[in-house]
């Protein structure tokens, strides 16, 4: 193969993605890859991240993608390199985030023959893209071929749903393109293939059934669950006015917190819907549901164990994410455009007693949780939300950890005002990757980010924590340490005393503060509450990476959560909801 060639080829595909709109490139070290990654750092509209560990690379890249909402490309030698991106790979599937992968390959001839560093990598992530292609080795007269895959790429990433492509670049030796041509190429480019993407939307007479519809409920209710896109939450709230019927928000839904937010977006419903007897006076007869499904199980089982509402499941991205199997329509329709329609479509709503009750378990519950964390002189781990709510700045970015941190964010973190983003890594649900993630977050420049993590979680992907060192990222990370998984303690294990520490409560003993100092990062020891939020205050208001340590015991924090349900049904049953 020709220097020449090679050169064309790889600033044919590194400068499609960049002027595409994938900018972004995170690229670990390699060989099979250095004439794409030499092609990356010498395009002038390339920003280059480079990260050492695969598996942290990937769910950094899938942090920035979220970020600034629009691919990022990963790129990585052959071999197991490539295998380590799966993780992020599954997470960006079903959270539906746009991310490109480049994967160098060995040349065909070099294939399933004990060649080194060779593994399939041809359908590695199959079933979990949105499109993937095994490219032929650089061939004469296939440029134009190359700049239609990239543009099909960037659309594929972006579409609806968006998602992961992926792109396996099989190279043959020798492996330097020609520097002086690169340069070259970049700055006189050709015209690109322009691929657009519209949304898909309902039809007038779906529109019209559909508000028909709402009309005759007298018991309604919208669900929205996890997605990213901050436009829904103002149409979400608009049409939930417009029916005067609540509007259940996960935290993740960007519902929970903005300028839109009114007394029918309800937040508290994580701890009244473990009320059986609230729950069971106040089956609705009609469900919209927005979004994935929610992240609270006493939600779920709600809607479980409540059959005999009509539930309707509005998707923009074509997809079934419809766990419970209950859902009589399924309509594939871009729901902010929906929401927006139906509102319009909709004469205004009266206030009704079934809205009022729901609006009042709100008020109440999130009254008996602040007055009950207030009261509290120990730190613990349900008032670490609470407390974030009230110093978080305007713009802020919060990522919460899977296991117990996502559901007290849920729990813990009520609706606001205050316009915040607040996410969590609920795709594949797992615990790795997850400083990475956050990481990804702040490098994609949407305001200060907190991020709130466990111990194991944080163990898992403590090497993620370089990318802050290597690229000058400032990020607050509060890491409550209860030495061990801390979300069994509230699963049937705990009972099983003689094994439960060493399957399942893990403790590992590990002191933080010396990894701190590892990477160059701030660190505290909060001992209480002023220490905490002077901590995580002087990281937000500040430079570089801030750890804030907060240690728990798992027994008490069982014994913490489970002290607030009772006074939760004890109000709602003074004020006559259950």
């Amino acid at each position: 193969m020709s220097q020449a060639l090679l050169t064309d080829w790889v600033a044919t595909l590194i400068d499609g993605l960049v002027r595409g709109g994938a900018a972004d490139l995170v690229i670990s070290p390699g060989s099979r890859s250095t004439p794409l990654a030499l092609a990356a750092a010498r395009h002038p509209q390339a920003r280059i991240w480079m990260h050492y560990d695969e598996r942290s690379a990937g769910f950094f890249a899938l942090g920035m993608a979220r970020a600034r909402r629009a691919p990022v490309v990963l790129l990585c030698t052959s071999g197991t390199a490539a295998a380590n991106y799966w993780p992020a790979v599954a997470e960006a599937h079903l959270a539906r985030v746009p991310l490109i992968l480049l994967t160098a390959d060995r040349p065909h001839e070099l294939r399933d023959n004990g060649a080194p560093q060779t593994i399939d990598q041809v359908a590695m992530y199959a079933g979990n893209t949105r499109w993937a292609s095994d490219l032929p080795e650089p061939t004469e007269g296939l440029l134009p071929y190359v700049q239609s895959l990239v543009a099909r790429a960037i659309a594929a990433a972006r579409g609806a749903p968006a998602g992961p492509v992926h792109l396996n670049c099989p190279l043959r030796e020798p492996l330097l393109p020609d520097r002086s041509c690169l340069e070259s190429l970049f700055a006189d480019p050709s015209p690109l293939p322009q691929v657009q993407v519209a949304p898909r939307r309902a039809d007038a007479q779906q529109i019209a059934d559909l508000a028909a519809l709402l009309q005759t409920a007298e018991r309604g209710l919208i669900v929205c669950g996890p997605q990213d896109d901050p436009a829904l939450a103002p149409a979400a709230a608009q049409l939930a006015e417009r029916l005067g019927w609540p509007l259940l928000a996960d935290p993740i839904s960007q519902v929970r917190c903005g300028s839109h937010v009114h007394e029918l977006v309800i937040g508290g419903y994580d701890a009244f819907l473990r009320d059986e007897r609230f729950a069971a006076r106040y089956r609705p007869d009609l469900v919209l549901r927005l979004g994935a499904m929610p992240t609270a199980k006493p939600l779920l089982q709600f809607l479980t164990r409540s059959p005999q509402p009509r539930q309707i499941v509005v998707d923009g991205g074509a997809g079934w994410r419809e766990p419970t199997s209950l859902a009589v329509q399924h309509l594939f329709a871009d729901e902010i455009d929906l929401c927006l329609r139906l509102a319009a479509a909709l004469p205004a709503s009266q206030p009704d007693p079934w809205s009022a009750a729901w609006v009042e378990a709100e008020r109440l519950t999130q009254t008996v949780i602040a007055e009950h964390l207030r009261g509290q002189e120990q730190i613990s781990e349900p008032g670490i939300f609470a407390q974030l709510a009230r110093i978080l700045p305007a713009n802020a970015t919060l990522f919460a950890a899977n296991s117990m941190p996502i559901r007290d964010l849920d729990t813990f973190f009520p609706p606001s005002e205050t316009p915040l983003r607040l996410l969590g890594n609920r795709g594949a649900n797992g615990i790795d990757g997850l400083t990475s993630t956050a990481l990804g977050l702040a490098a994609g420049g949407y305001g200060p980010v907190v991020f709130v993590t466990g111990d194991l979680s944080f163990f898992h992907d403590s090497n993620g924590l370089l990318a802050a060192k290597l690229h000058a990222l400032s990020a607050t990370i509060v890491l409550i340490n209860n030495d061990g998984g801390g979300i069994f303690s509230f699963l049937p294990q705990a009972s099983e005393s003689d094994q439960f520490e060493t399957l399942f409560g893990t403790p590992h003993g590990l002191q933080f503060e010396p990894l701190a100092a590892c990477y160059g990062a701030n660190y505290t020891r909060a001992e209480n509450w002023a220490t905490f939020r002077h901590g995580v205050l002087r990281g937000v208001d500040g430079a570089g990476l801030h750890i804030v340590e907060v240690r728990t015991e798992r027994t008490r924090n069982v014994h913490d959560h489970r002290a607030i349900w009772p006074l939760v049904v004890e109000r709602l049953e003074r004020a006559g909801l259950r």
